[in-house]
């Protein structure tokens, strides 16, 4: 599922930035997910982007299924007819409606997202310093989404053994995706061990911690304590090659 957007001029606060330009504007295209797991979301679905209007009538005949209905419902022709290729894209009214609430609450989840990942940051900055562990680097001519808060280990022992230690504790951390270039799919294009060596080392080293819209400060102070008891022993290996 789809939605086709034609990107605004007036910019939202709190969005992802480089250099000052907020993310999806930079092609004649972008596009975004309202995955579960997403800052916006609607459980699924996404939108398309588009910021060069001659691609907009096009893009709307791909999403409703090869046809000019949309023109229909605008009142611009008098019955619509298949035209050009397409598929299924349009959203489900529930979860438009869904996502439609979310947006207009955009900037509130937004503002309790950065005050989330300002907590972490606070809360384990001298505890990550003491045991060899790299927390998030935003760089000066960047502004972040607030997505995630991650930790990246010394090892793929001592993020192990933190996982296991967080289980315990009935606290739910995951590490996160394998690199392409070493999927299924990655290696039958040509894909191995060692093609982008540090890719692979912070995918073996890097863990997520919970960051959600409903987080509460109770919440986040008991993972960020149950933390900050832990001691990484595995202390071998350094992050010289991601010097800031």
């Amino acid at each position: 599922m789809a939605t086709v957007l034609f990107a605004r001029r007036r910019e939202r606060r709190l969005v992802g930035k480089y250099k000052g330009k907020p993310l999806g504007t930079f092609g004649q295209m972008a596009t975004q997910s309202f995955h579960e797991t997403k800052n916006i979301s609607c459980g699924g679905g996404g939108a398309l982007i588009i910021n060069n209007r001659d691609f907009i009538e096009r893009a709307e005949y791909i999403r409703e299924k090869g046809t000019n209905r949309s023109r229909l419902f605008r009142g611009e022709i008098d019955k619509y007819s298949w035209i050009d290729i397409g598929s299924s894209y349009v959203m489900a009214d529930l979860l438009a409606a869904f996502l439609y609430a979310q947006l207009e609450a955009a900037e509130k989840i937004q503002t309790r997202r950065r005050e989330i990942w300002r907590r972490y940051e606070s809360g384990l900055g001298d505890w990550a310093k003491e045991n060899n562990v790299r927390l998030p680097f935003v760089p000066a001519h960047c502004e972040q989404a607030y997505h995630l808060f991650y930790m990246i280990f010394p090892s793929f022992e001592a993020r192990t053994a933190m996982i296991d230690y967080l289980e315990k504790q009935n606290i739910d951390s995951i590490f996160h995706y394998q690199p392409l270039h070493l999927s299924k799919m990655g290696r039958n294009f040509g894909g191995r061990v060692g093609d982008c060596p540090v890719t692979e080392d912070v995918s073996n080293n890097l863990l997520r911690l919970p960051f959600y819209n409903s987080y509460t400060d109770e919440e986040q102070d008991y993972v960020i304590e149950k933390i900050k008891q832990f001691k990484v022993t595995n202390n071998s290996r350094t992050f010289n090659n991601f010097a800031r």
